[in-house]
């Protein structure tokens, strides 16, 4: 058998950095060159968090989560903003984001089965399309993971405009299973609605 590795120099590791660029690393781990990429972006979204607390004021830990994984999925958010769990109040949000040409929208909460869980609801009167594939994927993904909150979530998913719109449950475990399942999904939806324009 051959020792395909006898005689040849260690192959240098690329790390990609945080900022979109790359370093060519050594093997003992010296960086050898490094070089700025302009990263491509996703596409824009907007977070739109229904939580009646937080919308009165609390503190708000569920839209600088969102955010985060989106800008890590390559997205530019414009906006995290805090809705009562009300039909009206969520439906405007939703809208304006639409309106606003964003290509993504992500509400976190409101997807339960409580009288105040209207989320869903207030979805339903902004879609065009739904897009039952998401919401059943991001369903089987959360019960596979142990998140409850996303496995029984009654969320949406689908189109409005030019727009996705995507309901994940609102616990941290929903959102960072969700996210992970949601990404290379959305980016699919989104490539594909960018191409009829």
């Amino acid at each position: 058998m051959m020792n395909r590795g006898a005689g040849r120099e260690p192959i240098p590791a690329i790390h990609v950095t945080r900022d979109g660029g790359w370093e060519l690393l050594s093997d003992n781990g010296a960086t050898v060159s490094t070089m700025e990429i302009d990263a491509a972006v996703a596409g824009r979204a907007l977070v739109v968090v229904v939580d009646d607390r937080t919308a009165h004021g609390g503190v708000d830990s569920l839209g600088p989560l969102v955010t985060e994984l989106l800008t890590e999925a390559g997205f530019l958010v414009d906006a995290s903003v805090s809705v009562q769990a009300d039909e009206v109040e969520i439906r405007n949000a939703l809208n304006t984001a639409v309106i606003g040409g964003v290509d993504l929208v992500i509400s976190v909460g409101g997807t339960g089965s409580s009288p105040r869980d209207v989320t869903p609801e207030a979805t339903e009167e902004v879609l065009d399309r739904e897009i039952l594939g998401i919401s059943e994927a991001l369903r089987a993904s959360g019960l596979a993971s142990g998140s409850l909150d996303a496995g029984l979530s009654r969320g949406l998913a689908g189109v409005s405009g030019s727009t996705l719109v995507v309901n994940l449950a609102g616990s941290r475990a929903a959102i960072r299973d969700g996210m992970v399942t949601l990404t290379p999904l959305a980016i699919k939806v989104i490539d594909e609605l960018s191409g009829l324009e």
